[in-house]
């Protein structure tokens, strides 16, 4: 449970906010629940988009307290034979779509050896007594969750699987004097955000210059203030991740760049050398 046994729900969607889905399911976690304390991560995930959902789900979920129930529907496939799952770990419990959604959490937990148990979400008893075919959000998930947060262990909701979907990793390559990797989204400011850490620069010195589409961006920058309205930079966003921006403006714009563009950052010549000798 969270802090002061007030259990949260989190809930993360591409449903926006115009038609009420959103609300609806509040409305039956909270009809089963009356105490449980709900928060909105994001619903402005892209239509169908499993990976942005994975990706920004990965970027959030260690921001909240122990006990956490983390509720995910992006659901292409929805009323199909994907599984709905849950999983629980030792901070936290995932209610989402079998499709991958839930892939960059559970290699991030399997990486800090964190135990997880996944189980078949196939007891109707925690379920709404009708179900739709398309809105499984609101008939299994959203109840499910919701019994999470009255206790129900994970355990009575369904059998455990030992195979759930993950998507392939994200491209990330290391070479002397050479990072590549890749857009993993792109912000409401246009800024576009990569899988490249931050310590995998630190073998390429102080200078660098990272390359995306045909745009080269020399060196990094600390904050978009220490920038010029209108150039492109490169900085360590607040994941300690490399993004790109466009100060006062917008990359996505500028560039123009999308989702899984490629990322290059390489250490200038003169500054970098392999055994002796600059780099080819």
């Amino acid at each position: 449970m969270a802090k002061g046994n007030r259990p949260l729900v989190t809930l993360t969607t591409d449903f926006g906010t115009e038609d009420g889905n959103v609300g609806v399911m509040k409305g039956v976690i909270l009809g089963i629940n009356p105490d449980a304390h709900i928060v909105d991560v994001t619903h402005d995930i892209p239509p169908q988009s499993i990976t942005a959902a994975a990706y920004l789900l990965r970027r959030a979920h260690e921001y909240f307290p122990r006990g956490t129930i983390h509720l995910v529907v992006v659901d292409p496939g929805v009323g199909s034979e994907r599984r709905p799952i849950a999983v629980s770990t030792s901070r936290a419990s995932f209610v989402a779509p079998d499709n991958g959604v839930l892939s960059y959490v559970l290699d991030h937990l399997d990486s800090v050896g964190d135990e997880l148990h996944v189980v078949h979400l196939n007891d109707a008893a925690y379920w709404l007594p009708k179900v739709s075919n398309v809105f499984h959000g609101r008939d299994i998930f959203a109840p499910v969750a919701a019994h999470l947060s009255l206790g129900v262990p994970v355990d009575a909701l369904g059998p455990p699987i030992d195979d759930p979907v993950r998507l392939p990793p994200p491209h990330l390559e290391r070479h002397p004097g050479k990072v590549i990797g890749q857009v993993m989204h792109v912000d409401h400011f246009g800024n576009l955000l990569t899988n490249i850490p931050r310590s995998h620069l630190h073998s390429l010195g102080d200078a660098i210059t990272t390359r995306v589409g045909q745009t080269e961006i020399r060196g990094l920058t600390a904050t978009f203030a220490h920038g010029r309205t209108g150039e492109p930079i490169a900085y360590i966003d607040s994941s300690d991740h490399l993004a790109i921006a466009v100060v006062n403006g917008s990359a996505r714009e500028l560039l123009p760049c999308r989702m899984g563009e490629r990322v290059e950052v390489a250490a200038n010549h003169a500054m970098y050398r392999c055994d002796g000798e600059p780099c080819d």
